[in-house]
C-alpha cells in the first residue's frame, strides 16, 4: 500500500491503528536519524545522507527479520507522492538559499554543465546501455526505456560533496558543483518527460530532434513561469506590506506561492522542478527584501529544515528498498550478471560524466581568459565536479520508479532489474564514493588561505568601463557607446553580461520588487546575496 493510500485512509477513518502505525514508525525512525546524525557530524568520513541510507539499511534488516523475510518495507514508495510533495522543499530550498552573485556570475558555466552536459552524459549512457545491456542478457526493453534510462542516470546528486565543500573558501568551486547539481536535475526530469512523448514506432533524427525542442519549450516556459510567480510574489509583499499585521501571513505566501507554481508547471505539463527552483531565486532576491527582519530569520531556516526532513525522509527510504526482497527474486539474474549490470552502468557515468566536465570546463576557461583577475577552473577543480557529479539520488530513485513499476511494484522482470539496478547505482555511488569524498577533496583542495586568495577571487569591473545607451546622449554618442559594449561583450562576455544585468537590476527592477541598491548595504539576517 502506498504511502499516499495511507493518507487518504486515515481520513476515512482517522481510529485506525492499522494506518497510523506505519506512519508512526517511519517517523520516529527518522527522528532516530537525526540524532545519529547529529552525533556522527564531527566524522571525517560520514554525512547525512549517508547516515540516512545505513540507518534505514539497518532499518530494513530488522523489518525483514520480524516480518520473517515477507518484506523490509513500513511504506510502500510512490513515484507521485515524491514528485507532489518531497522535491518541491528540496528544490525551492535549493534556489532560495543560493548565492546569487557567485551563481550568476557563473551562470553560463553551470547552464552548460547542467544543461548540454546531461545531453552529453545521457546520450553516452543510452548509447552504452543499448549495446551492452543484451550482453547481460537484459532483454525486452523499448527504445524509450533505453532513452528513460539515460535521463534516470543522467542526474546527479551532489549533497556529499557540498557538505565537504567550504563555500566561503572555495566560493567559485562551490558555485559550479550547487548550480549544476540543481540545474543537473532539473534537467534530467525536463529531458525524461520528453523522451516520454516520443513515437517510438517512428523514432529517427527527427525523433531526436522533436525531443530537443521540446525540451527547449518545457525549459524556456518553466523558467518563465517561475521568474512570473517570483516577481509576483515580490510585488505582492512590497506593495501590501503584510508585516505590518502578521509575519506569519507574509510566510505563509511566500511559501504557498512557491508551491502554487510548481502545481501549476506539473498541470500544464511543464517542469515543476525549474519553475519553483527560479522561483525561490526571485523570492529571495527581492521578496526576502520585503518581509520583516523576523520573517528573514525565519524563512530562511524553515524552508532548510523542510529541505532538510524531505532529502533524509528519501535516503532513509532508499536503504529500506535494497532490501525489498521481491523485486530481487523477480529479477532472475545470478549474482554475477548482476554485478556486471551494476559495474557497466557505474562505468558509463563516470565516462559520461567526464566527456562533459573536462570540455566545458576548458571552454569557460577560454572564454573567460581575458576577464580581469577572473577565477579559473583549474584541473583540481575538475577532478571535484566530476566526482560530485558520480553520485546518485533521490531523482533517479524516483525516474526509475516513474519508468519502470506502478505505484512501487513491478511485474515484468526486466524492470524489477531495472529499478534494483538504479537502488544499488545510488546505494554504491552514495556510501563508497561519499565515504571517499572528504579525504579526496582534503588531499586535492587543502585548506590554504592563499589559495582561496589567488583562485577563487571575483573579478572586478569598473563601472566606468561599462558604457549603457542613454536617451539624454545624442544618437553618435549612443553609437560610440553600443561599439565599445560590443567589444567589451566580445571580450569578456560572462561578467559584461553580468554586470550590465546588475546595474539594469538596480535601476529598473529593485525599485518595483524591493531589495537595496548596489550601494547599499543589505540587510544582516543572513543576506542570500
Amino acid at each position: 500500500m502506498a504511502v499516499f493510500d495511507y493518507v487518504i485512509e486515515i481520513g476515512r477513518n482517522s481510529s485506525s491503528h492499522e494506518m497510523v502505525v506505519p506512519m508512526t514508525v517511519f517517523v520516529a525512525i527518522l527522528c532516530l536519524c537525526l540524532v545519529i546524525g547529529h552525533l556522527l557530524d564531527e566524522n571525517r568520513w560520514v554525512n547525512e545522507s549517508i547516515t540516512a541510507i545505513i540507518t534505514g539499511l539497518i532499518s530494513g534488516t530488522l523489518i525483514l527479520l520480524i516480518s520473517k523475510g515477507k518484506s523490509s518495507h513500513i511504506l510502500r514508495f510512490n513515484e507521485e507522492v515524491f514528485f507532489i510533495y518531497l522535491l518541491p522543499p528540496i528544490i525551492f530550498n535549493a534556489g532560495f538559499q543560493v548565492k546569487k552573485k557567485q551563481f550568476f556570475h557563473n551562470f553560463l558555466t553551470i547552464m552548460s554543465f547542467g544543461v548540454i552536459g546531461v545531453f552529453i552524459s545521457s546520450s553516452i549512457i543510452t548509447a552504452g546501455s543499448f549495446w551492452l545491456f543484451p550482453k547481460f542478457n537484459v532483454n525486452g526493453l523499448s527504445v524509450r526505456d533505453y532513452l528513460g534510462i539515460g535521463a534516470i542516470f543522467s542526474s546527479t546528486d551532489t549533497v556529499c560533496t557540498l557538505q565537504v565543500l567550504h563555500q566561503d573558501e572555495t566560493p567559485l568551486l562551490y558555485s559550479l558543483v550547487f548550480g549544476e547539481g540543481v540545474v543537473n536535475d532539473a534537467t534530467s526530469v525536463v529531458l525524461f518527460n520528453a523522451v516520454q512523448k516520443i513515437d517510438v514506432d517512428k523514432f529517427n533524427g527527427w525523433s531526436a530532434l522533436h525531443i530537443f525542442l521540446d525540451f527547449l519549450y518545457l525549459f524556456s516556459t518553466s523558467t518563465a513561469l517561475g521568474v512570473a510567480a517570483g516577481l509576483l510574489t515580490s510585488y505582492i509583499l512590497r506593495g501590501l506590506y503584510f508585516g505590518r499585521h502578521s509575519s506569519v501571513r507574509e510566510i505563509s505566501l511566500m511559501l504557498l506561492m512557491a508551491y502554487l507554481s510548481y502545481m501549476l508547471a506539473e498541470l500544464f505539463s511543464l517542469s515543476g522542478i525549474l519553475t519553483v527552483f527560479f522561483a525561490g531565486i526571485l523570492m529571495s532576491h527581492y521578496a526576502w527584501h520585503n518581509v520583516t527582519d523576523s520573517s528573514r530569520i525565519t524563512t530562511r531556516h524553515a524552508f532548510k529544515a523542510m529541505s532538510f526532513i524531505a532529502e533524509t525522509f528519501i535516503f532513509l527510504y532508499v536503504g529500506m528498498d535494497a532490501l525489498d526482497i521481491e523485486k530481487w527474486k523477480m529479477s532472475k539474474q545470478s549474482v554475477w550478471t548482476s554485478m556486471g549490470i551494476y559495474g557497466t552502468v557505474l562505468l558509463l557515468i563516470a565516462v559520461g560524466r567526464a566527456a562533459f566536465v573536462f570540455p566545458l570546463s576548458a571552454f569557460s576557461n577560454y572564454m573567460n581568459r581575458r576577464a580581469t583577475r577572473a577565477p579559473s577552473i583549474t584541473f583540481k577543480h575538475q577532478i571535484v565536479i566530476w566526482w560530485a557529479g558520480l553520485m546518485r539520488g533521490a531523482v533517479s530513485i524516483a525516474l526509475a520508479f516513474k519508468q519502470f513499476t506502478y505505484s512501487g511494484v513491478t511485474v515484468d522482470p526486466v524492470h524489477a532489474v531495472m529499478v534494483t539496478t538504479t537502488v544499488i547505482v545510488v546505494l554504491f555511488s552514495t556510501l563508497v564514493f561519499g565515504f571517499l569524498t572528504k579525504p579526496l577533496i582534503s588531499y586535492l583542495l587543502p585548506h590554504n588561505d592563499n589559495t582561496r586568495r589567488s583562485i577563487d577571487r571575483e573579478p572586478t569591473i569598473s563601472k566606468d568601463t561599462l558604457p549603457l545607451l542613454s536617451f539624454d546622449e545624442s544618437a553618435t554618442t549612443n553609437l560610440l557607446r553600443a561599439k565599445d559594449s560590443l567589444s567589451m561583450l566580445f571580450e569578456r562576455p560572462v561578467y559584461t553580461i553580468h554586470s550590465y544585468w546588475r546595474r539594469f537590476d538596480d535601476t529598473y527592477m529593485r525599485p518595483i520588487f524591493g531589495g537595496p541598491a548596489r550601494n547599499e548595504s543589505p540587510p544582516r539576517n543572513e543576506s542570500p546575496e
